[in-house]
């Protein structure tokens, strides 16, 4: 007997199209004994209507129906996306050559011709099944790789648990071709939860109890031995909105003692061993992302930790001043970075001014910053300008950090006398609002680090001047937008006239949004003698 399974995956369904009724008999008892289940049909029209109602494997196909030709019939089940299926054609009357290449030119996978033997077509049916399924299920594993590729990709771009968590879930519902839901416990242990009804669905993103994942957790441990995918347990199911008979699990993790990743695939029986082994990779590789998602924000936390013990948060009494900073840490850097501010009050009542920036992110970087802090107090105690300061900074750096860069904008307030003496080494000049039209200092220097002379410094009038704005170029540099279309931007902005601490926070939540590099900023308030 031939083998009816020829992909091994139970009975194949065949259907026999022939006018004649001893035909159909004939052919579909050979096939019956053989294993093959069999549906008939005797027109072109009834074969059509049974191939897209039922799950039909194959047809052998007769050239000459009455209704329409054999060739029709067979050339519509190829051009439709929904069929496909492959075609014998096996004909008593169009048995020349020219038959048989016309049949195999309008799409039949083979061509016999009646009299037929019954080993021979039993052969034929299995041979172009075997060839069918193999192709099927070649194509399948490419879609199936495509969309983990995708969603590898994808994941490993993720920002955040959300965005995660949602390329998990729109990957799993690609490689099933149907309903997916990934869980993933965010940094915060919040477990977020997306869901992607179909392929090509937008994912629906919530959040559940983390209970849910210990659930599946204890579901996996109680038997280690059954497998890395498990029937969905009904607990479980009904807060996924998902049937637990037809919802299948698997979970992974980085490493032990690690949150896992789970993934769930519903609405099938169970799934079958190559889309287990694919939402395997796909779960492994949501969980290293994850993992490097964690240890990413934890570095993040701890640079931003570390910078902002490097800089100070108040700067105790001002005399006629009043100054709010802060710090953002740039959104792709987990390493410190070399943004800096400073406030310093010389024993004359005036006040130096500064806020500057070491190229880099790196410790190297913070060091240098570190020490151009120190250094300036000591020279701006010491009694030296702004000019003046630069120079020597400038000569420090070059002796210490040949091949390092800074930029440095350096303010020193007389209210005594009215002035605001400026120097700036390429940096973003000060922003001078007053009562009309806020103004940039006109002043302009190299930066720190290049070898070239600083020009001395512009003092200004105090009279107009209420609040002073002080950013870094993170502020400023966004890849879109032009720096000068930014700066022009900043300089209209409409709440520089309120208190130092909500234009900070304003200025921050408007622009300073997913920055590549860090920003400082400070903002000072003159306030009028009393």
């Amino acid at each position: 007997m031939a083998d009816p399974h020829p992909t091994g995956e139970g009975a194949v369904t065949v259907l026999v199209v022939d006018d004649a009724p001893a035909t159909r008999y004939i052919v579909g008892s050979w096939l019956r004994r053989d294993g093959f289940q069999v549906v008939e049909a005797a027109t072109g029209g009834e074969a059509l209507a049974l191939v897209r109602s039922l799950p039909i494997d194959l047809v052998v196909l007769d050239v000459g129906l009455p209704d329409m030709t054999g060739f029709e019939v067979c050339e519509q089940i190829k051009t439709d996306p929904a069929l496909g299926m492959p075609v014998v054609h096996l004909s008593a009357t169009s048995v020349e050559g020219r038959d048989r290449a016309h049949g195999l030119d309008r799409g039949a996978d083979a061509y016999l011709t009646d009299p037929v033997e019954p080993a021979e077509l039993v052969a034929t049916v299995n041979s172009v099944l075997r060839y069918y399924r193999a192709r099927t299920h070649a194509e399948e594993l490419a879609r199936q790789q495509t969309a983990l590729t995708t969603a590898t990709i994808t994941m490993n771009r993720a920002e955040d648990a959300d965005m995660l968590v949602a390329a998990v879930a729109v990957g799993a519902a690609d490689m099933a071709a149907g309903f997916a839901t990934a869980l993933i416990a965010a940094p915060d242990q919040r477990l977020r939860q997306a869901t992607v009804a179909a392929p090509g669905a937008a994912p629906v993103i919530t959040s559940l109890d983390p209970a849910v994942l210990a659930l599946l957790l204890a579901h996996f441990d109680a038997a280690p031995q059954d497998g890395p995918l498990r029937p969905v347990p009904a607990a479980v199911a009904e807060v996924l909105d998902a049937a637990a008979e037809t919802s299948w699990a698997l979970l992974s993790r980085s490493r032990p003692g690690q949150s896992p990743v789970c993934v769930v695939v519903h609405g099938r029986l169970a799934p079958p061993t190559r889309l287990v082994d694919g939402l395997q990779q796909l779960a492994g590789a949501a969980a290293m992302a994850a993992d490097a998602q964690r240890v990413h924000i934890e570095e993040h936390d701890l640079a931003l930790t570390l910078q902002r013990s490097f800089l100070p948060e108040r700067f105790g009494t001002l005399p006629g001043l009043r100054a709010a900073v802060r710090y953002l840490p740039a959104v792709q850097h987990a390493e410190i970075g070399g943004d800096f501010y400073e406030i310093v009050q010389l024993p004359d009542g005036r006040v130096l001014v500064a806020i500057g920036d070491v190229a880099g992110h790196s410790i190297h970087a913070a060091t240098i910053m570190l020490e151009l802090r120190h250094a300036l107090r000591a020279y701006a105690i010491d009694g030296h300008g702004p000019a003046q300061i630069l120079r020597r900074l400038e000569r420090v750096l070059r002796h210490y950090h040949r091949r390092e860069y800074a930029t440095l904008c350096l303010l020193l307030i007389d209210a005594a006398a009215g002035a605001l003496s400026v120097a700036v080494a390429g940096h973003p000049p000060p922003l001078l609002v007053g009562a009309g039209e806020a103004r940039y200092a006109p002043v302009t220097g190299p930066m720190l680090g290049v070898g070239l002379e600083h020009p001395a410094e512009t003092v200004l009038a105090l009279a107009d001047v209420r609040t002073v704005v002080l950013v870094t170029d993170g502020m400023l540099e966004d890849r879109p937008t032009d720096i000068d279309a930014a700066m022009e931007r900043l300089r209209t902005w409409p709440t520089l006239r309120a208190d130092p601490e909500d234009v900070c926070d304003d200025l921050l939540a408007n622009f300073g949004r997913n920055r590549a590099d860090d920003i400082a900023l400070l903002v000072l308030r003159l306030e009028p003698p009393v």
